[in-house]
């Protein structure tokens, strides 16, 4: 078998090894009720419920989509390892990049399948919006292609593991997506009476986007997840990476405003002094390297913009993915150099 033969086959059984995860059946259901519940709860602001209820939906949807990396990638990864059953892999002729790359790849094609069905059920509770007064009307088309999709979800996956003998976990998270995708578009070309409308009315490409940035953060979370769960447990993998994430967000409170001041004393102090090297040089090299090398999450949350209804520009995209990508090869390359020299026998 050649490399990429190889790379897909464990990606393969990486995947459905993650989506049969009960843990992954449970952080679904729970975000997907937690989106759900979001409606009801953004009605409290008296002026703003919609965009409180876009501010919740999403940031619920992402921590999810943060605690199943973490949780995926022990499972496949230190888990294989404890076990040892890692040998029957890299005893044959598979490098162990191939088996990180693998690895990484299922473990993140699981967590895009699970967080799509919290992230769809978010944007089908969006077109509904939020109940503000007793009186505002129930757009029904929502509410019976959302419930359709989700008893035919629950229905198909009881079927199939009663008949078939298939996790229920698995079939639930593969049809899940798909029925809620279909229930959200055909939800756009109707209003709460059941007239048609033009579907571009109701559509956000906005709320898409910054979705779509949303997995973009959460592939870099999966990859530093599968770098920690190459020498620690599953406590300590969920604590630094979730450590990461907050400091991640937090990284322009942490380091851009004090690289942001002390550019400006060192200015000042040059333009009156002349340069020297000092311990306010070192500090904001110091605070630039943090800030290179810690990934800075806040970048990929556009949801202020859209709720003041900013445009997103084509050239902070085109900036934005490159550094996904950027960071993502950096720790899948840790990943790799912390594995390459693992004990597994």
């Amino acid at each position: 078998m050649g490399f990429i033969e190889q790379l897909l086959a464990i990606a393969k059984n990486t995947f459905f090894e993650c989506v049969r995860q009960p843990i992954s059946l449970v952080i679904l259901i729970a975000s997907t009720l937690l989106v759900l519940m979001s409606n009801p709860l953004s009605a409290f602001t008296m002026m703003d419920d919609q965009r409180m209820y876009v501010d919740i939906g999403l940031s619920t949807v992402f921590m999810c989509g943060a605690l199943l990396a973490a949780f995926l990638a022990t499972a496949v990864v230190n888990q294989e390892i404890s076990n040892r059953t890692v040998l029957m892999v890299v005893s044959k002729p598979v490098s162990r990049v191939t088996f990180i790359l693998g690895k990484y790849l299922g473990v993140t094609l699981a967590l895009f399948a699970s967080t799509a069905v919290p992230a769809l059920g978010f944007l089908l509770v969006e077109v509904h919006g939020v109940l503000q007064t007793a009186a505002a009307h129930v757009r029904w088309p929502c509410v019976v292609f959302g419930v359709s999709a989700v008893f035919l979800t629950i229905g198909s996956a009881t079927w199939c593991n009663f008949f078939y003998g298939k996790s229920f976990a698995a079939v639930t998270t593969l049809l899940g997506g798909p029925l809620l995708l279909v229930a959200y578009v055909l939800s756009l070309f109707f209003d709460w009476n059941w007239a048609s409308i033009p579907a571009e009315k109701e559509f956000r490409f906005d709320l898409v986007l910054s979705i779509l940035l949303m997995f973009l953060s959460l592939g870099i979370i999966s990859a530093i997840a599968v770098a920690i769960s190459t020498r620690l447990g599953q406590v300590l993998t969920m604590g630094i990476t979730l450590a990461i994430l907050v400091l991640g967000l937090l990284s322009d409170w942490i380091f851009a405003r004090k690289i942001l001041a002390l550019e400006q004393l060192i200015s000042v102090r040059e333009a009156a002094k002349g340069g020297s090297l000092d311990m306010d040089h070192l500090a904001l090299w110091g605070y630039k390297a943090g800030y290179a090398i810690l990934p800075n999450f806040q970048v990929f949350w556009v949801v202020d913009a859209v709720n003041q209804e900013q445009p997103i520009p084509m050239e902070y995209i085109s900036l934005v993915v490159p550094y996904a990508v950027l960071m993502t090869f950096a720790a899948l390359a840790l990943a790799t150099a912390m594995f390459q020299r693992r004990e597994v026998g």
